[in-house]
């Protein structure tokens, strides 16, 4: 319907493209102001006309060529040429797109590759809720990118090497021992972690001992190798139990060790573009050109840095992925780190650099306003949080529902969903807070209210015995204010993918939603679904069995895994 409005206004509108019109039309925030509006501001510096003339004029102009079957009444409001839509054209037009099996989905990214680097916990580390941002965002955008088309290569750039493994080798030898990490495993590595620090607090040299470490871990001492090994396959075990619970997957585990035997190349490469410098015994890249610091390459005792890790990882994407975007999913407080890696490959003379590698930043996590350090010790882990949400919601079903099949399942998939919408609902660059009275909320604008309204589409359609989803529909049932609202909503959902995937943004997604559950539970306040009439039944069951589909399928954009009964 858009699309004829667009081209009807284009017809009367010479001075603008259908591009331009279409750009400037609006969806009115109300019914009774139409179903498409056209603001005339825009024309009337061209004009030199006040915009309700102009919109007059176009209403004039309109109504002389014969208004379209389709129109109901064009309107004039103040600046605005307000379009209604015959109902049960609309409906129709409406229904059609809803029914579409691929609503949602596109095939603009066939033949395009996508890497997207998120999650990358640091190894001896244990997994905090602090990165479950990264974990959570990354995914959405993974499921979003291959909603439309693409190929994605889902990378776990795990935090595996540097000075800090330097610390965890001397704190281990001072006072660590093998059966400690053996039946303590992470807990242990963060204890002595947090140790070290306060240890090196009281005496620097520690850290010369650590330097020293690392420096030999890169020149492949084996008992630090192995050392290093056992704490790397002691991280990934803990880390994938948690992935586990989250349901999640990756295609690569290629963390900084991967690409240790090719910063040399790195190195290389730079130099032989003309760009390495060197800085008190360390080699850098002279940024200032560019209002940034200088990029570190290789420190005064000749190790590698995690730029320079990341300046191979790029370079072995790109040849081996092809990708036309490789996304970064990081903390904001990584912005200058990632400016001045591109720029870095920029200027070694890789255009593709501008616009196909992308650093996506997100807020901070807190609980209760605290900000979380695994430096302090100061961690709440998070498998901790999950499990937690998982164990009050199973006790909201005992309260409510105590004869519900399946608890123990019904339990985990909506409250790791509670802890995942939670954090997607809001923009990704705002800081998220846990607080568990809005988090489990079933009433809110939460994940469980929209895993609540699923299912409760499922429990009703599994009492209608004879509904034919493939039967023609008298659309006439449909053209009330609430049906139609619903309607416009789910129509949205491609739109909605597209904007989330430009945006890099997955609260796009959890908005659409809240809000086709809020339009669901509205239409089915005001409407009975299963009534005798067979003909109005089988239209309402099916406006209720796509609103169904596509909770499901926004659903599972963000993540969340629906449960049938609740």
């Amino acid at each position: 319907m858009k699309e004829q409005i667009i081209n009807l206004l284009a017809d009367n509108l010479p001075s603008l493209t259908a591009q331009e019109i279409s750009e400037l039309i609006e969806i009115p925030p109300t019914p009774d102001m139409g179903d498409y509006a056209f603001p005339c501001f825009r024309l009337a510096k061209t004009l030199r006309k006040a915009p309700p003339m102009i919109a007059a004029e176009i209403k004039g102009a309109i109504e002389s060529a014969g208004i379209p079957e389709y129109i109901q009444e064009v309107r004039v409001a103040g600046a605005y040429l307000n379009f209604f839509i015959k109902k049960e054209v609309f409906a129709e037009a409406l229904l059609s797109q809803v029914r579409d099996e691929k609503l949602g989905s596109s095939e603009e990214g066939v033949g395009h590759t996508i890497c997207i680097d998120y999650s990358s916990p640091n190894v001896a580390k244990n997994f905090h809720v602090g990165h479950l941002r990264t974990t959570i965002i990354g995914n959405s955008l993974y499921k979003i990118y291959s909603k439309l088309g693409y190929h994605v290569e889902r990378i776990n750039h795990l935090g595996d090497w540097g000075t800090q493994f330097g610390k965890l080798i001397v704190a281990y030898k001072k006072w660590g021992s093998e059966e400690d990490v053996k039946s303590k495993g992470i807990e242990e590595l963060m204890r002595l972690y947090v140790l070290f620090h306060q240890e090196a607090d009281k005496d620097p040299a520690l850290e010369d001992e650590a330097r020293f470490w690392f420096a030999e871990m890169e020149r492949g001492n084996e008992e630090a190798l192995s050392i290093w090994q056992w704490f790397v396959e002691i991280s990934l075990e803990e880390f994938k139990r948690t992935y586990k619970l989250l349901g999640m997957e990756f295609d690569h585990y290629t963390g900084e060790s991967f690409y240790r035997d090719k910063t040399d190349d790195v190195v290389r490469r730079v130099t032989e573009a003309g760009l390495l410098s060197e800085s008190e015994g360390a080699k850098i890249v002279d940024l200032s050109e560019y209002d940034m610091a200088p990029c570190l390459i290789l420190k005064n005792d000749g190790s590698s840095i995690y730029a320079t890790r990341d300046l191979a990882a790029i370079f072995y994407r790109k040849e081996n992925y092809n990708f036309d975007k490789c996304l970064y999913v990081t903390g904001q407080e990584q912005r200058l780190h990632f400016r001045q890696v591109f720029k870095v490959v920029e200027l070694m003379g890789n255009e593709w650099a501008k616009d196909g590698l992308v650093h996506i930043p997100y807020g901070l996590v807190s609980l209760g306003g605290e900000k979380l350090s695994s430096r302090d010790g100061n961690v709440i882990f998070a498998e901790d949080i999950l499990l937690e949400a998982v164990s009050k919601i199973r006790e909201i079903i005992e309260q409510k529902n105590p004869d519900l099949e399946d608890k123990d399942e019904v339990a985990k998939h909506v409250g790791v969903g509670a802890v995942i919408f939670n954090d997607l609902y809001n923009q990704r660059i705002k800081d998220v807070s846990f607080r568990w009275e809005h988090l489990l909320n079933f009433e809110g604008e939460t994940g469980p209210y929209v895993q609540y309204t699923y299912a409760r589409c499922s429990s009703i359609l599994r009492k209608v015995s004879d509904y034919d989803p493939n039967a023609d529909v008298d659309v006439s049932f449909l053209t009330d204010e609430a049906s139609m609202g619903l309607l416009k909503e789910l129509s949205r959902f491609t739109a909605v993918v597209k904007e989330a995937a430009n945006r890099y943004e997955p609260s796009v997604v959890a908005r659409f939603a809240i809000a086709v559950a809020q339009a669901f539970n509205h239409y089915y306040t005001v409407n009975r679904i299963n009534v005798e009439d067979p003909a109005e039944r089988n239209a309402r069951v099916l406006l209720l069995d796509i609103t169904r589909r596509v909770l499901r399928d926004a659903l599972d954009l963000l993540g969340i895994t629906c449960v049938e009964q609740m």
